[in-house]
């Protein structure tokens, strides 16, 4: 029988921890649940919960924004994305579009869609025009499109591809130590996609307790428990706390068609840089929008990549430091004026903790 969140709490407390433990969620699917469930306040205080990279808005590049921009304003294509990436600011003058939603505003044929499949029939119904769709987003995202592309698309629509592996970041973070956490809990769809064995490394090359988890209060607290639970015992291991979608080795017609559409390759994540192995590129150069269209880098764009001015969004999707510590967080940065990507995705940390009631920035 499963237990309830409430008897997960009760296990959690009865652990033997009295120093202070972090484990990341990175995932922001996680990091919302956990939120809308008072999960960081009912665990003892000793335990933090630190939000890490997993926010696809928040980490897709700044320039490939622009180019999303500029092709619906010079191009007079349609342009098709998540309708998260919509309000996603980028650093232009004043005088500039600096979200897609502005860019719309001025006139770009720019629609939200939900699903890949919504741009196949963007496309099928305006043949005459040509359909870029947008597509940003992790493991999770990219598996739709990889299969979209596998069965056959029109002439007339390509992809701006912005896709993103979650594992890589993580890795990152450890081999460069630029966040310092004691266990992790993995995302479990990207699991699903995926397979659990991937997040074996947290293990077997950095030593530290790893568990996957769903999207439920109880998941989510069994992950933590197995976590606090290995760290206490000093056993470590990969545990799967979302047995009912996640596999050992995952979803294999998935992997099959990201493998036959995509390359892997090193990718850029907005203000973060250049992680190796960590992005996916088209194998397809004939629906490819960066090769059927004018590049829109601009030397003189000279912040292209970084965060506006005293935007803090890296350092909170690092784990470096929490939401409400950005300089800007509930003064200059809200969900109705986001400054940065964080404060605009409902998987961005920022824009999480401020619908879960934090309203104010952090004292120092």
């Amino acid at each position: 029988m499963s237990l309830t969140a409430q008897q997960w709490l009760e296990k959690i407390r009865a652990l033997p921890i009295s120093t202070p433990l972090k484990i990341m969620n990175i995932c922001g699917g996680h990091e919302r649940s956990i939120t809308a469930a008072g999960i960081r306040g009912a665990l003892p205080p000793q335990i933090e919960l630190i939000p890490g990279p997993g926010c696809p808005v928040c980490i897709c590049p700044e320039e490939d924004i622009y180019a999303a921009i500029q092709l619906a304003l010079r191009d007079k294509v349609i342009l098709v994305a998540f309708g998260d990436m919509l309000r996603v600011p980028i650093n232009v003058s004043k005088t500039e579009a600096r979200s897609l939603e502005q860019a719309k505003a001025l006139g770009g044929d720019i629609r939200p869609i939900a699903s890949p499949m919504e741009a196949l029939h963007i496309a099928q119904q305006n043949r005459e025009k040509p359909v870029v769709f947008f597509a940003a987003g992790f493991e999770t995202t990219m598996a739709p499109v990889a299969a979209l592309l596998a069965q056959g698309i029109p002439d007339n629509l390509y992809i701006l591809l912005s896709g993103r592996l979650t594992y890589p970041a993580v890795a990152m973070l450890l081999e460069t130590k630029q966040a310092v956490f004691h266990a992790l809990v993995a995302p479990g769809h990207v699991a699903t996609i995926m397979g659990a064995q991937e997040w074996a490394f947290i293990v077997t090359q950095h030593q530290l307790p790893c568990a996957i988890a769903g999207f439920t209060p109880e998941s989510l607290l069994a992950a933590f428990y197995s976590t606090l639970r290995q760290y206490s015992s000093h056993h470590y291991f990969l545990d799967n706390c979302y047995p009912q979608l996640v596999t050992p080795t995952g979803n294999q017609t998935a992997q099959r068609y990201l493998i036959e559409t995509m390359d892997i390759v090193d990718a850029n994540w907005r203000g973060i840089g250049i992680i190796p192995h960590s992005g996916f590129a088209l194998k397809d150069s004939q629906h490819d929008a960066r090769l059927h269209f004018p590049n829109y880098a601009n030397e003189s764009r000279l912040r292209a990549g970084q965060m506006p001015a005293g935007c803090d969004c890296a350092s909170v999707v690092l784990g470096k430091i929490y939401p409400n510590q950005c300089r800007l967080y509930g003064t200059a940065c809200a969900p109705r004026h986001p400054i940065g990507p964080c404060m605009v995705s409902d998987e961005g940390a920022c824009r999480i903790w401020w619908s879960g009631g934090v309203r104010q920035p952090a004292t120092v």
